[in-house]
């Protein structure tokens, strides 16, 4: 293998071992001082919420749906329109690494069952009560992949930049409104960042 090949498999590689490691590390979550780091900023943000930032947070977390569905399908009915095929193959591109991560997400929820803040914590008292169990986020892992994928697509900073900043703040509205754990959110975003670079090869026209 040549060495610019090495470099690209370098990143793949980092990521493999990340998203194999999370599994691991949440098993000593349960008493440890990492969760006693997440469940210290939970309480301070729920300290700190007013009317007016919750509305914000609310709105930001219900955005994800437009976002996951609508990029894919807008750049395909895009491609369509323009006849760009390679418009139509970015649709593609985005819209299989967020269902692919929307499908390791699931996954990997059964398989960790992490409580929900609310739930582990009675102290923390989250704006609505969500359903699921908590690790890893997947509203950080769904957004990140489709932030990612569209930012590798498109990579002109008009397009990262907003795309970068909806996903951090629908990951960080996860937090504030008490349903998900900052690791939650860390590992989601991994998670969704990775399988984003994993597919690039979908990028390319056969």
């Amino acid at each position: 293998m040549k060495a610019h090949q090495k470099r690209q498999f370098l990143p793949i590689l980092i990521v493999l071992q990340l998203l194999m490691a999370m599994p691991f590390a949440v098993k000593v979550f349960g008493q440890s001082q990492l969760q006693q780091f997440d469940d210290n900023i939970m309480l301070d943000l729920a300290a700190h919420r007013t009317p007016e930032q919750t509305r914000v947070m609310l709105f930001m977390t219900h955005t994800i749906k437009y976002g996951d569905y609508g990029v894919p399908a807008a750049l395909f009915i895009g491609g369509i329109i323009r006849n760009d095929r390679q418009m139509r193959q970015n649709a593609l591109y985005v819209g299989s690494s967020t269902a692919i991560t929307m499908g390791v997400t699931l996954l990997l929820k059964q398989l960790i069952k992490r409580r929900r803040p609310f739930v582990q914590n009675l102290k923390i008292v989250a704006v609505y009560t969500a359903g699921s169990t908590s690790f890893p986020s997947g509203h950080a892992s769904s957004s990140f992949a489709t932030a990612t994928a569209l930012s590798s697509a498109y990579p002109k900073w008009y397009v990262i930049a907003p795309a970068i900043l909806w996903a951090g703040s629908v990951s960080y509205s996860r937090m504030y409104l008490g349903v998900h754990y900052p690791t939650d959110v860390a590992a989601g975003a991994i998670l969704g960042s990775g399988t984003a670079l994993l597919l690039q090869p979908l990028k390319r026209l056969n």
